[in-house]
């Protein structure tokens, strides 16, 4: 049985995403800490730092790695962290001359943020091409019903009357912001880390910038000042963005289940859910979602602020509280456009022409 509403055998109908949930899988988690430590040895070698030959052993032994999962589970029990294992395995199968160079310079958080950073790169994208997505539908639905009439409500009570594309345009705008909002949180977020064991590249001296910018470059990332291990602002900011569009959809679907009352009738929706106990009920389950998941995502970017306190250079408590809110929210995110976008696409009459 799983243990989230997002994998569990039977909510998964109702909040599953596999292809966010597929960026945070082991697997993929795994093999974007290989790519980091396979191009880490190859920029090394670029820069004079470690053989060429070492460098393109541990570049070609990171690719496809078989891991070793209940070894590491163990060895996150032991250590706190899966690093020291993951690289255990890595080197066992290294040889004798070439051990010393895989993970040359690095620390365990700098291949846990920076795959983390790797996967949120196209996780972003598939946020910014879903909310186009619901605006889209919006404008088309806009196109259709925008000048039909409609009961303003204010305090949920009769106020004046509106049309359909005044309150479209109350649920679009707030959109089109967080569209604004991630083009100008996708360059602090996406960044490498690369810092060693106290952020400062001790063991690299006076080639360390170098080899961070040229691990960048490769990596597709923007090159750090400075290592960021406890500076987690930029973490805290994108799960505060994902609160924010939650809370714009939840904002949608609290209007579209008041909409779809009995005795209301201000939309039409297909699909719908049953009850056990009352067959006559369609129930505006799509539209109670976006409200569930708008609320989570609050509770979630909470802890994502307290994450922000870490202690001196970094931090065991705030860190890990990251794992286990960062996948979460990204989740839920994803689960609140996809259901947007199926919510909306179901609107089949809106207001009084």
């Amino acid at each position: 049985m799983g243990l989230s509403v997002f994998d569990h055998p039977f909510l998964s109908g109702l909040f599953g995403d596999p292809e966010i949930a597929g960026h945070f899988a082991v697997e993929a988690e795994l093999a974007a800490m290989a790519q980091f430590e396979a191009e880490l040895a190859l920029v090394q070698a670029e820069c004079s730092i470690i053989p060429d030959d070492a460098a393109r052993a541990v570049a070609e032994h990171c690719k496809g790695f078989a891991f070793d999962i209940d070894a590491l589970r163990a060895g996150t029990g032991r250590d706190g962290v899966v690093v020291p294992d993951f690289v255990r395995q890595l080197r066992a199968g290294l040889e004798d001359a070439h051990k010393p160079y895989l993970h040359f310079g690095a620390t365990s958080q700098d291949v846990i943020d920076t795959a983390l950073v790797l996967r949120l790169k196209p996780v972003l994208d598939v946020f910014d091409a879903r909310i186009r997505g619901v605006i889209a539908l919006l404008d088309g639905l806009e196109a259709r019903f925008g000048q039909n009439s409609l009961m303003g409500r204010t305090r949920m009570q009769d106020a004046l009357p509106i049309t359909i594309a005044d309150r479209i345009a109350d649920w679009r705008a707030p959109l089109v912001r967080h569209l604004d909002r991630l083009a100008e949180i996708r360059p602090r977020v996406l960044v490498l880390q690369f810092g060693g064991a106290v952020g400062t590249l001790e063991k690299l001296g006076a080639d360390g910038h170098r080899v961070a910018q040229a691990l960048a470059k490769r990596l597709g990332l923007a090159a750090p000042e400075k290592a960021w291990h406890s500076q987690r602002d930029s973490i805290a900011e994108l799960t505060a963005w994902l609160a924010l569009v939650c809370g714009s959809l939840g904002k949608i679907g609290q209007d579209i289940a008041l909409m779809a009352q009995n005795g209301i009738g201000d939309i039409g929706l297909s699909g719908g859910g049953g009850s056990s106990a009352m067959p006559h009920k369609v129930n505006p389950v799509g539209a109670e979602t976006l409200v569930s998941l708008a609320r989570f995502s609050g509770v979630l970017a909470g802890g994502g602020f307290q994450a922000l306190v870490h202690e001196q250079e970094r931090s065991g408590a705030a860190w890990t509280l990251e794992w286990m809110i960062v996948p979460q929210i990204m989740l839920t995110g994803g689960a609140a456009l996809k259901t947007a976008e199926t919510l909306l696409g179901g609107v089949q009459s809106m207001g009084q022409q």
